[in-house]
């Protein structure tokens, strides 16, 4: 089995997984993946005329990001990704049969959510598609659950304690 191990954090849009996920990779020297990156254009032309995706717009996304973290664990690479994994069919397609990947949920009210993607400039996901993320949200059942209003130094160190 290799000694690679993947951090997968979720969470609706607007929880802090880019902001995370960066701090985290950098303190720890491994590579980061963003979850964005891995939408056709047709997703991120839907998504920012403010159309949800629905789950056969997801699917190509989730195994291109599933196929990514297979590569990491291959070459026994360790690395962070990111991807709000709303559902716990989207878990199961990222998370089945891969050893050493580490889910870490990062939630808060949907006010605050609001509030962080209402300031975002020059993204694709939506302030108005904040409540389609938390009606679709199927909260994990087992996944380090962490309060995204922390501060990112506060939600990197616990994550890095978790490693242990």
């Amino acid at each position: 089995m290799s000694a690679a191990r993947i951090i997968l954090l979720m969470g609706v849009t607007g929880a802090g997984k880019t902001t995370i996920g960066r701090r985290l990779a950098a303190e720890l020297g491994w590579p980061y993946f963003e979850a964005d990156d891995f939408h056709s254009a047709a997703n991120r032309d839907k998504m920012g005329r403010g159309i949800a995706l629905d789950d056969a717009d997801r699917a190509p996304w989730l195994a291109a990001i599933r196929a990514r973290m297979d590569d990491c664990l291959t070459a026994e690479q360790s690395a962070v990704f990111t991807c709000s994994a709303l559902k716990e069919k989207y878990r199961d397609v990222l998370l089945t049969g891969a050893p050493g990947v580490k889910l870490v949920f990062l939630t808060a009210d949907i006010a605050t959510i609001q509030a962080r993607v209402y300031q975002r400039k020059q993204h694709f996901m939506k302030a108005g598609m904040v409540k389609s993320q938390f009606d679709a949200l199927e909260v994990p059942r087992s996944a380090l659950t962490l309060d995204a209003r922390q501060t990112p130094e506060a939600i990197v160190t616990a994550i890095r304690k978790s490693l242990v």
